[in-house]
Formats: C-alpha cells, sequence, structure tokens
C-alpha cells in the first residue's frame, strides 16, 4: 500500500505537484528562509503524488542545488560585468558555501519527513506499495544516512532519529521480504524419490540384517543396500540441483535495504535478522529431506531397522544440502550482502550453522555408536558422502569464519573412518568367537559361509576407500601363519595385496578357521569332507565371480583349489575303502578252478564278500543321498570319481567269482546289483532327498 499523503505544505497552491513532478515557481512574496522551507516542502509534497517519483526523486535532489541558487539570485542579484571581473575568487567560494549547507537541510527535511511519515503507518510496509514509492524512501534514508554522516552535532540528533526510525522500519522490510519470497522445497518430489531408492535397492544380507548362527536364513544374492546400488532405481533428484532460495524478483530489494543498513552502521542488526530468518529456513529443509536432530543417546536407542533408514537419508540429506542448498545460500548471500565481504562470510556462516551442526551431531553419534557388522556398509555410505563434499564445502566456507567449519566436519570424516576399521575388528572377533554347535545335517553350505562372502562382496564396492582407511592400519594386518605356510611364495603374494586385499585374507581365514572347527561336529569323516567342500566351492566361487577375484587374485583361487581336491580324495577313502575292499581278490581262485581250498569254502567267502558289499553300499547309498552338495558340477565330478573306483571293481570281481555264487540257490541274495544298477544308485547322491526304489533289478 502507499504510503499516506502529507498534509499539503504552507505556501503551495492547489496546482502543485502537476507537471511529472517538476517544482513549480515560488511566489516572490516569499523571501530569504520561507523559500528555502517551501522548496523542501515542494519536494515533499512531490514525493507523495507524483506519478514518476523514482525519476523525480533523482531529479529533484539532483537538481535541488541549482533550483536553490536559483532562488537565492533574487536575494543576492549577480554584480554586473565589471563587477563580476573585479571580484575575488575566494569571496565567491564564501557566499557559495551557506548555499550549499542550506540546500542539504532542505534535502535533509524533506526525508526526514517522509521516514516519520511512513513511521506513523507501521503495519504499512514499504515493498508491497507502488514502486515508485520504496524508490522514494530509499531516496530519503540515502538522504538521511548522508546527511548523519557529515553534519554538525547540533543537527546529528534530528539526523540519527531519522536513521534510527528507518532502520527499523527496513529491518522489517527485509524480514517480510525474505519470507515471503523463500521458495519451498519441493517435499512431495523429494519423498517419491527416497521411496523409489528404498524400493529398488537390495535386500538385507538376511532378514534380521544381523548373521544368527543358529537361524540358516542367509541367502544367495544377498547384500544390504548401499547408497551406490540405490543409485541404480534413480538418482536424487536434488543432486546437483542448486535452488534459488529466494525468488529472484526479490533479491534486488534485498540488497537494496542491506546496502542501506551497512551504510548507516546498523552491521550487526542486519546480520541478526538475516541469519535468525535463512537458519529457521534452512532448519525447515532439513526436516523435509528427513536429516533429524538426534543426540547420541538417541541414536544409542533407536532400532537397527529405523537406524538404517535415518542414515540412509542423512547420506542423501548431506549431497542435497550441500550441492543444492548452501549453494543457494552461498549465491544468496553473495547477492544480497554484496556490500560486505566480511559481513558476507560472517552471514553465511552463521546463517548455516545448525544445518552443519545437524549433519556434524549425527555423523558423530553413529561413529562412536555401538560397532555391529550390519551399520559397516551404512557407515562407509555416511564416510564416502562426507568425504565427497568437503571438498565442495572449501569452495563454499572459506576464510577464518569458515576454518573452524571444515575442520569440525574433517573431525567427523576421521571418526567415521575410525569407526569403519574398528567395525571391521569387530567383524573378525565376531568370526573367530562364533561357536554354534548345530551342524548342517545334510553337509550344505552353512548360513555363516553365505553371510560373510555376501558381506565381504558388498564391501569390495568401497575398495578405494577402504584402501585409503586400511592403509597402514592394524585391520588390514594378516595372521600368515593363520591360512599360509609361511612360504617365500606366499610372503611375496601378501606383500602384492592392496591394504584391502590384506584385510580379506585374514577374514576369510578366520572363517575357513571356524568352518573346520565345525566341520568336526561331525561324525562321519567322509560327511566332514562334504561339508568342507561345500564351503570351500562358495567360498572360491564368490571370490571368482565377483571384484574379489581381482582383489586377491589367482594364487589365492589355486589355493582354494588345491583344498577341494583334497577334500575330494579324502572323502574317497573314507567312505569307500571299506566298500572296495569287500571286492579285493583275496587269492580265492577263478571260480571252477579249485584252487586255494575247496570250492564250498570259496563259494562261502565269495558270498559274503558280496553280502558285505551290499550291506556297505546300501548303507552309503541310504545316507549319501540325503547329503547335499549344492553345486552340480562338483556334484557330477564326486558322482565320477566314485563310480571310476567303484564300477570297474565290481564288474571285475562279479565277473570273475559271479558263477560261484550263481550256481547256488537264492543267488540273487548275493548279487543284488548289476553294474549298471550301481551306475543308477550312484546318480542318486548328493541330491539331498531319499534315492528312488526303483533303479534295482536282478540279473
Amino acid at each position: 500500500m502507499s504510503a499516506p499523503s502529507s498534509p499539503p505544505p504552507q505556501g503551495q497552491g492547489a496546482g502543485e505537484g502537476g507537471g511529472g513532478g517538476l517544482p513549480v515557481p515560488v511566489p516572490a512574496a516569499v523571501v530569504g528562509d520561507d523559500k528555502v522551507l517551501a522548496a523542501a516542502q515542494h519536494i515533499v509534497k512531490s514525493l507523495a503524488t507524483s506519478k514518476n517519483a523514482a525519476d523525480d526523486m533523482i531529479r529533484i535532489l539532483s537538481g535541488f542545488d541549482h533550483r536553490l541558487s536559483s532562488i537565492t539570485s533574487d536575494l543576492f542579484p549577480s554584480p554586473g560585468p565589471a563587477a563580476a571581473s573585479d571580484s575575488d575568487p575566494e569571496a565567491s567560494a564564501d557566499r557559495e558555501a551557506p548555499d550549499a549547507a542550506a540546500a542539504s537541510l532542505a534535502a535533509f527535511d524533506a526525508a526526514e519527513q517522509l521516514i516519520h511519515l511512513w513511521d506513523t503507518t507501521p503495519e504499512a510496509l514499504v515493498f508491497e506499495a507502488p514502486e515508485d514509492d520504496a524508490g522514494h524512501y530509499l531516496a530519503a534514508v540515502d538522504v538521511a544516512v548522508d546527511h548523519l554522516a557529515s553534519s554538525s552535532p547540533a543537527f546529528s540528533g534530528r539526523a540519527g532519529v531519522a536513521v534510527q526510525l528507518a532502520m527499523a522500519r527496513l529491518e522489517d522490510e527485509l524480514r517480510h521480504l525474505m519470507l515471503r519470497h523463500a521458495v519451498p522445497l519441493d517435499a512431495s518430489g523429494l519423498f517419491c524419490s527416497l521411496r523409489r531408492l528404498s524400493l529398488g535397492s537390495m535386500d538385507d544380507l538376511d532378514t534380521s540384517s544381523e548373521f544368527d548362527p543358529a537361524t540358516p536364513h542367509s541367502q544367495d544374492g544377498g547384500g544390504p543396500d548401499t547408497a551406490r546400488s540405490a543409485s541404480i532405481a534413480g538418482n536424487n533428484p536434488f543432486d546437483d540441483q542448486v535452488f534459488d532460495l529466494v525468488r529472484q524478483e526479490a533479491v534486488d530489494e534485498l540488497r537494496a535495504i542491506a546496502d542501506r543498513m551497512v551504510r548507516a552502521g546498523y552491521t550487526s542488526e542486519l546480520a541478526q535478522v538475516y541469519c535468525a530468518i535463512r537458519r529457521d529456513l534452512l532448519d525447515e529443509c532439513l526436516n523435509v529431506l528427513g536429516v533429524e536432530w538426534l543426540s547420541i543417546d538417541e541414536v544409542q536407542r533407536v532400532e537397527w531397522k529405523h537406524l538404517n533408514d535415518k542414515m540412509k537419508k542423512w547420506v542423501h540429506g548431506v549431497k542435497t544440502v550441500v550441492r543444492s542448498l548452501l549453494t543457494g545460500e552461498r549465491r544468496l548471500c553473495d547477492q544480497v550482502l554484496a556490500a560486505s565481504d566480511e559481513l558476507r562470510d560472517e552471514c553465511f556462516v552463521e546463517s548455516t550453522k545448525g544445518c552443519i551442526m545437524q549433519i556434524r551431531n549425527f555423523g558423530d553419534a553413529v561413529a562412536v555408536c555401538t560397532r555391529s557388522p550390519e551399520k559397516l556398509s551404512r557407515i562407509l555410505d555416511m564416510y564416502e558422502a562426507l568425504a565427497e563434499v568437503i571438498p565442495e564445502l572449501k569452495e563454499l566456507f572459506f576464510g577464518s569464519y569458515g576454518d573452524d567449519v571444515i575442520h569440525d566436519l574433517e573431525g567427523v570424516l576421521e571418526r567415521l573412518g575410525d569407526a569403519v576399521k574398528g567395525t571391521l575388528l569387530e567383524f573378525g572377533k565376531v568370526l573367530q568367537q562364533e561357536s554354534s554347535r548345530r551342524p548342517m545335517m545334510a553337509g550344505e553350505i552353512h548360513p555363516m559361509t553365505r553371510y560373510v562372502m555376501n558381506y565381504l562382496k558388498l564391501l569390495v564396492v568401497y575398495s578405494d576407500t577402504l584402501d585409503t582407511l586400511l592403509d597402514d592400519s592394524g585391520a588390514g594386518d594378516v595372521d600368515h601363519n593363520a591360512s599360509h605356510n609361511g612360504t617365500d611364495e606366499d610372503e611375496e603374494y601378501l606383500k602384492s595385496l592392496t591394504p584391502l586385499g590384506r584385510c580379506m585374507v585374514k577374514l576369510i581365514s578366520y572363517l575357513e578357521a571356524n568352518l573346520d572347527e565345525k566341520s568336526k561336529l561331525y561324525e562321519d569323516a567322509a560327511l566332514q569332507c562334504i561339508f568342507s567342500m561345500n564351503n570351500t566351492l562358495y567360498i572360491v566361487q564368490k571370490v571368482k565371480d565377483s571384484e574379489l577375484g581381482r582383489i586377491l587374485g589367482d594364487h589365492w583361487i589355486r589355493r582354494r583349489r588345491g583344498k577341494i581336491r583334497q577334500n575330494s580324495k579324502s572323502y574317497l577313502r573314507v567312505s569307500w575303502t571299506r566298500v572296495l575292499s569287500y571286492l579285493r581278490d583275496d587269492g580265492h581262485g577263478s571260480s571252477g578252478s579249485g584252487s586255494f581250498g575247496s570250492s564250498g569254502s570259496s563259494s562261502y567267502r565269495i558270498k559274503e564278500k558280496f553280502k558285505n558289499f551290499n550291506l556297505a553300499f546300501d548303507e552309503i547309498y541310504r545316507s549319501q543321498t540325503l547329503w547335499k552338495v549344492p553345486d552340480p558340477q562338483l556334484r557330477e565330478e564326486l558322482k565320477i570319481s566314485i563310480s571310476e573306483n567303484v564300477i570297474p571293481a565290481y564288474r571285475a570281481f562279479t565277473g570273475r567269482y559271479g558263477s560261484l555264487v550263481d550256481s547256488g540257490r537264492n543267488s540273487g541274495k548275493y548279487i543284488k546289483y548289476t553294474p549298471e544298477d550301481l551306475e543308477n544308485h550312484l546318480s542318486d547322491l548328493f541330491e539331498g532327498s531319499p534315492g528312488s526304489a526303483n533303479h534295482s533289478r536282478r540279473r
């Protein structure tokens, strides 16, 4: 709304104020000081009523000295040419000085009236009035500020009051403009984005996000979602998007207000109102982003599921805050507070202090909370997000005001890094101390093996970060005796690994040592071998089919494949040696030869061998069809190895001694299987289910 019109000044006619705001002739009867007062009153009238007041203000004030000099020329006529030529230049200067002072005083009188006029209507806002009124008011403030700076002590009191009133109003105007023209963050779009990120991420390693050795629920392909994996589903739409935090049409007005408050010496008042408003608005943006203010105690008490969500929001929130909000805030400070570099930096730091503290406090709380393996990937996400934006923050926070901010955030980054290393050490202790006593009934892959390998496979995503953190850190040291024989080749291999590679070797060695202990829970030595083969092969496949293979190298893989071959040989020896012993030629002689004792004695012994073979084979068949070898290639290789050892021996034995049994009654009781029957039965092994009863047939 426009400022209320001032009362018609004395000495002016009804037609004054027309003609585009230009001054009208002053009556000749008005002389001396009355002429100055009339001129000043005319300015006030023009300010309040002119349609082109913005331009008129400039013309009135810039032309004021000229009009005053023309008015004073009536009182002090110029001397004639002769007199002028003889006049003293110093005397002319002395006469002009009072003229300029009178003009300045008249201009201040007009400005003072306008400032007081607006002060009588505190509910009215200058920058909601027509544009001309704002221009008039700012020009009046300029006059009052200049007059205060140059006035004598006798007049400084009036000027000081006028400036004080003007600054109070400008402070209110600044507050109103910043609130009215603040650009809100698009909460709905952001929440949709976060929901999409959540839905598109990978499932957790297991249903509880923690390894429970008593519950075989860990599955292949699982892994806790990370900021990197989540980006597959769609990037955060707020990354790298700088917001106009205040509508551009208001920036010029805000800068005009700030410039005058700085010139008037009201820098601290300007900083106070500016920072308070911007700080509150940025806090609202953080709430929209889901970055909450939580103390260390609150973070400690939050359930992992909820803490996980808060950590994810923090990761995305940090990037959005720095790349969008703080970058926009820096630009706004540079635009509005251009009058003072020091004020600009100070207000930026002060305005964003709450934002930075919220980011810092949550990061610190997570860094010191209880360390557990499931938190590691999320802490790494936080570490990488903060490490990524700190260089960008250094471009925003500079000088003495910004040094403390950067130092604090670098401290948070260091503590998050310590949390990563501490969590890895804790994970190693968990692997060493895990002591579940329930064996896998079928010799299958232990859930701990699935969990650990999926866990390590996930960590490879952070290989660059972990190599930096683990370099010269005890978390990457390897106990060489834990998994190697200490040969020169092994020493060279370990030296060739990255810090993360050495850490992986150590953690896998802890896993393997634990699995070796768990294999001893099986009473059947053959099942121990199957369990070891299954788990070792699973480890090898996870390494070979991921970036772990690049990190650990072929040397490590060859070692584990050699261990699988040793277990395979051990299995054949333990499981089938007794069966094959019944097919061994003990010197009974061939059928019909009559050698080595009577044929009756030989027949009896051969029947006993067939009978014992059948019993031993049936026992293996019943138990080992229930055993499970999940990998089809390993399962087939085991069956082939068994067949290559058993079938030829059985065929040779039946061919040589079968006639001794066939000639008697109930020969089928002893020669229960043909070689083809055995082949079919062997195909049922390691499938994890009872074998078919239809394989056997009589000869």
